[in-house]
């Protein structure tokens, strides 16, 4: 697959790029996407979400009713799950949700996620650049002249760039990543994938094999 490459102004410079159809071009997995996809929301979950069991409640032991002839459920002091402001049974306790995933499974994962939005053309390769100084407007500028203002984006640079990160860090729809930190989520989230030119360099390296 080839595509022009553009300048920050939106216009093509004459350059094209050769995206390798063994990572771009490839039969989406649906199966390892959403294994990894899974994965990658697992990690963010903080995991210390937590109940009180009837061990934990202070109150007193005492039998409120007896246990026969009420007509109601049986039940024994203040902390009976079956009274307001008493435990819950089998409560959810603090734990950790993250998995492993064999490091081959994310690669194809990664692959599947590039093939879906080339096939979809979905793809923009602009050339390497830089701001002076933060400024959003001049980040907003940028996303006009490539025509995708109006889509999700994800940015993806070869190396951390402050100014381009600051710049558009107050955008909503907009999210800017390395190439080496490049996860299938984010590519799947985004409707417009911005890539610049280096990053594909970077890209075609870390999923060669």
């Amino acid at each position: 697959m080839e595509l022009n490459i553009l300048d920050k102004s939106g216009k093509d410079t004459g350059k094209k790029v050769v995206l390798n159809d063994a990572i771009y071009g490839i039969e989406p997995n649906e199966h390892v996407l959403w294994l990894d996809i899974k994965q990658y929301l697992a990690n963010q979950r903080q995991g210390t979400h937590k109940t009180k069991e009837r061990s934990e409640l202070s109150g007193s032991t005492r039998k409120l009713i007896k246990q026969k002839g009420g007509g109601g459920a049986r039940r024994g002091d203040i902390k009976s799950p079956l009274l307001v402001g008493g435990a819950r049974v089998f409560g959810p306790k603090p734990r950790d949700y993250s998995f492993k995933l064999n490091k081959k499974v994310k690669q194809l994962a990664r692959k599947s996620a590039l093939s879906t939005r080339a096939k979809d053309n979905q793809i923009v390769v602009v050339e390497d650049f830089s701001f002076e100084a933060p400024k959003t407007k001049d980040f907003v500028a940028l996303v006009q002249n490539l025509q995708v203002a109006d889509k999700k984006i994800l940015l993806v640079l070869p190396d951390q760039n402050k100014n381009v990160y600051l710049s558009a860090r107050n955008l909503q729809r907009v999210q800017v990543v390395r190439a080496s930190d490049l996860n299938a989520y984010s590519i799947l989230n985004c409707t417009s994938l911005v890539l610049a030119e280096s990053s594909v360099a970077i890209i075609d390296n870390l999923l060669k094999a």
